[in-house]
């Protein structure tokens, strides 16, 4: 038996996502859009968005929080995966790339599930907890600007209920994190998360070769 994650050649990935890709044709059309764009590489995988609805699905999630929009991929396919009354909280501060989104929450019918906040996202997470919102979400995805993944993080932690997940997309970043030539603010902020959540005891913890790295996070 392999005591490490297989090797995942581009061939081998089409072949991952021939047998277990369920791709919802919005979410297809949504990827193939955002494609186009110059910033592209920001979008998460088909297999990480579905990921993730299984996640929300396993923990019977009704309320979310995603730090990061871009043009609503992962909104997206949480919003799908949640019960007729579940709700996101999406905090992102740029209009362009979430108009985008709107469009497609709108086509897949799921617009009323989320609550957009145009702001910096320690503003929107602060008032939540002003708000007495501590305690009350399911589930959080962090995938926004590095030099703050600490703040988000600490913030989500509060905001999720025992027993809520929260996912930290671009935890490998690249693999830039193990190269020490690159000592610019993102990458240091994710080497300091990553051996943060290593010793924090207030979860259970697990990092995944999936996309750029995801860390699973689980509120104890």
């Amino acid at each position: 038996m392999a005591n490490r994650t297989i090797k995942m050649t581009g061939k081998l990935h089409d072949y991952l996502l021939s047998v277990s890709s369920r791709e919802p044709a919005v979410l297809a059309k949504l990827r193939k859009e955002t494609g186009k764009l110059q910033w592209a590489q920001m979008q998460i995988g088909a297999d990480q968005g579905q990921f993730m609805g299984l996640l929300v699905r396993l923990l019977g999630a009704r309320r979310t929080l995603e730090v990061g929009v871009f043009t609503g991929y992962s909104s997206l396919a949480v919003a799908l995966a949640l019960p007729a009354d579940g709700r996101i909280i999406a905090c992102d501060v740029n209009e362009e790339w979430t108009a985008i989104a709107r469009r497609y929450w709108a086509e897949a019918g799921v617009a009323h599930k989320i609550d957009l906040r145009l702001r910096p996202a320690v503003a929107t997470l602060d008032e939540l907890l002003r708000n007495g919102e501590a305690g009350r979400f399911d589930f959080a995805f962090i995938d926004a600007d590095k030099a703050n993944y600490d703040h988000y993080y600490e913030r989500c932690l509060k905001l999720l209920r025992p027993g809520g997940l929260i996912a930290v997309d671009n935890v490998l970043w690249g693999g830039e994190v193990l190269d020490k030539t690159k000592q610019d603010d993102d990458t240091n902020a994710i080497r300091a998360l990553n051996a943060k959540l290593h010793g924090d005891d207030r979860v259970d913890l697990s990092m995944l070769p999936v996309g750029d790295g995801l860390t699973l996070a689980l509120k104890r």
